[in-house]
C-alpha cells in the first residue's frame, strides 16, 4: 500500500524483498510484480542477519527470538547503501505507527531511523500526517496531503485503504516471521546450544524434517520427497547422509559437529531411522541402509527388525 500511495503521486518506485532462513518468499516474487504492478528486488541477508543473531542484537529480543528493532535498522542500512546504484531519492517503508508492540512504537521507530542513519531519507507513507514531516515532503516530491494517519493495532483503515487502491488481493495478516513462532524457535534454539557459531547452512537445516538431538550429535530425518531433495541439496563434506536402498523411506542426514560418530552411534540412528518406514516396518527381512559421506558409500547396514529402536541417536 505504501508503494501504490506513492505511484499515485506519479513516483516510481522499486520494492525490496529481503531473503533470510526466517522471512522472505522469493518463489512468489513474480506473481507479486505482475499482480501489484510493483518492481521488486531480492535481496539476500542471511548470513548478515545471523552475525548479528549471533552477537546479540543491541536492541534485544521480543517474546521470542526476534530482534525486530535490530531487523529493521539492518535492513534499512542495506536499503540506503542501495539509493546511489538505482538514483533513488529516499526510501519507503509499510511501518505503521503503533502496529508492533516492539519496532512499531513512537520511541522504536525514532531509534530505527537514527541508528540505520536515514532519518532524512526514511518516508512512513501510512503514518506519515501523525509523524513530523520530511524532507520530501517540505520540499514537495511528496504530497503530504496524500499520504495516511493510520496508527494502532486494528486494521480497519488498511482495509478500507487497501480496497480504494484497488488492490486485486489483500494478504491476511500474519504474527511476523519464524522467529516469532514457538516452534521453530525451539529448532534454532537447538542450534545456539550446541554450535557456537550457526552458518547459514545449519539454519536452513534446521528448518527441514524431523529434529533430533544427543549431545552435539544432530540428526535430521525427512518427512517425505520433498524434505529428502531438500536435504540432499543442504549436504556438507562431513555429513552422513542415510537412505534406505530396497523400499521407501526417509532420507536422513547426521551432521557431525564436535566429534567424529562411532560406529555405534551410526548404527543406533541407522536403527532409528528405519522406524519410520512404514515398508520396514511391514518387512520380516533385515533392512538395508546405504551410508555415504562425501559422495562415497562408507558401508551398508542391514539393519535387523528385532532390534530395539531407539527414541534418539
Amino acid at each position: 500500500m505504501a508503494c501504490k500511495i506513492l505511484q499515485n503521486q506519479g513516483l516510481r518506485v522499486l520494492g525490496l524483498h529481503f531473503i533470510s532462513p526466517f522471512f522472505g518468499q522469493i518463489k512468489d516474487m513474480d506473481q507479486w510484480m505482475t499482480k501489484f504492478g510493483i518492481d521488486i528486488l531480492a535481496l539476500d541477508i542471511g548470513q548478515t542477519f545471523i552475525d548479528m543473531l549471533i552477537k546479540g542484537p543491541k536492541w534485544g529480543f521480543g517474546k521470542y527470538l526476534n530482534p525486530c528493532i535490530d531487523c529493521k535498522i539492518l535492513m534499512l542500512k542495506q536499503t540506503k547503501t542501495l539509493l546511489e546504484n538505482f538514483q533513488a531519492q529516499f526510501i519507503v517503508s509499510g511501518e505503521v505507527l503503533g502496529q508492533r508492540p516492539m519496532s512499531q512504537r513512537r520511541d522504536s521507530l525514532h531509534i530505527v531511523q537514527r541508528d540505520a542513519e536515514v532519518k532524512d531519507i526514511l518516508l512512513r507513507p501510512l503514518s506519515a500526517k501523525i509523524l513530523p514531516p520530511t524532507p520530501m515532503e517540505k520540499a514537495g516530491l511528496v504530497d503530504r496531503g496524500n499520504l495516511c494517519d493510520i496508527s494502532g493495532r486494528g486494521r480497519k483503515k488498511q482495509m478500507t485503504l487497501a480496497r480504494n487502491l484497488q488492490l486485486p488481493e489483500i494478504p491476511t495478516p500474519s504474527g511476523g516471521c519464524l522467529l516469532t513462532e514457538p516452534e521453530s524457535v525451539k529448532r534454532f534454539r537447538s542450534l545456539f546450544k550446541h554450535i557456537p557459531s550457526p552458518s547459514l547452512n545449519d539454519f536452513q537445516l534446521s528448518k527441514i524434517g524431523r529434529q533430533f538431538w544427543s549431545n552435539s550429535n544432530w540428526l535430521i530425518i525427512g518427512r517425505n520427497k520433498t524434505d529428502n531433495a531438500k536435504l540432499l541439496e543442504l549436504v556438507q563434506t562431513r555429513d552422513i547422509v542415510f537412505k534406505l536402498t530396497d523400499i521407501p523411506g526417509p532420507l536422513a542426514i547426521g551432521r557431525q559437529l564436535k566429534k567424529t560418530w562411532s560406529d555405534d552411534i551410526i548404527l543406533k540412528a541407522a536403527q532409528f531411522i528405519v522406524s519410520f518406514s512404514t515398508k520396514a516396518k511391514q518387512s520380516r527381512d533385515p533392512i538395508r541402509i546405504k551410508i555415504v559421506q562425501a559422495h562415497r558409500t562408507m558401508q551398508e547396514l542391514h539393519i535387523n527388525q528385532t532390534s530395539p529402536y531407539k527414541q534418539n541417536i
